[in-house]
């Protein structure tokens, strides 16, 4: 489907696939305004308490759950902890794409980022991914502890308080599409 998307002065052709796929991008945002929304984005995500981790089961079906994130990386690339028994373990393995999903603070926007997410059971990355205060949920730490890595393939931000507004006939926020450099 296409679809076109104007905030800001902002032009954007992007065609979307269902299921969170990102075909292409005909015009690419200037840099500066592509850093402004990274920079707003990663605001919203360094101030929200939690975020909301979507995998897909089985069936295809969202499962959403609340999940206690690290700060955003370049890139918007974000870690989190997890039990390797965890249906949400089992679902990535079936199927890597997912949604995050973070509310600001003062519920003023959100931030949304699709990626692919990535499990990871190295003992380094682990160790720098930790939080003393998960020493409950993980007793059996390192054997029972495991990664998850997601890198963005997109990301749309919503943001009235920091003015950065949807498109006002389709309320469309603007997105942008990463490039992971790792």
């Amino acid at each position: 489907m296409k679809s076109k998307i104007t905030s800001g002065g902002l032009i954007i052709s992007l065609f979307l696939c269902l299921n969170f796929n990102v075909v292409g991008q005909s015009n690419n945002l200037q840099d500066s305004t592509r850093m402004n929304l990274i920079r707003a984005a990663k605001e919203i995500m360094d101030t929200a308490n939690y975020c909301a981790l979507i995998t897909l089961d089985e069936e295809g079906r969202p499962r959403v759950r609340v999940m206690d994130s690290f700060k955003p990386e370049e890139e918007l690339i974000v870690w989190f902890g997890t039990n390797p028994n965890s249906r949400k373990v089992a679902q990535i393995k079936n199927d890597p794409r997912v949604t995050l999903y973070y509310l600001d603070n003062d519920a003023s926007g959100y931030v949304m980022i699709h990626g692919m997410a990535q499990l990871v059971d190295d003992p380094i990355e682990k160790e720098r991914h930790w939080k003393d205060e998960w020493k409950s949920f993980y007793p059996k730490k390192p054997e029972g502890y495991l990664l998850i890595k997601v890198v963005p393939a997109w990301m749309e931000i919503l943001s009235t308080s920091r003015g950065i507004l949807g498109d006002k006939i389709t309320w469309q926020p603007p997105m942008v599409i990463m490039n992971p450099k790792k």
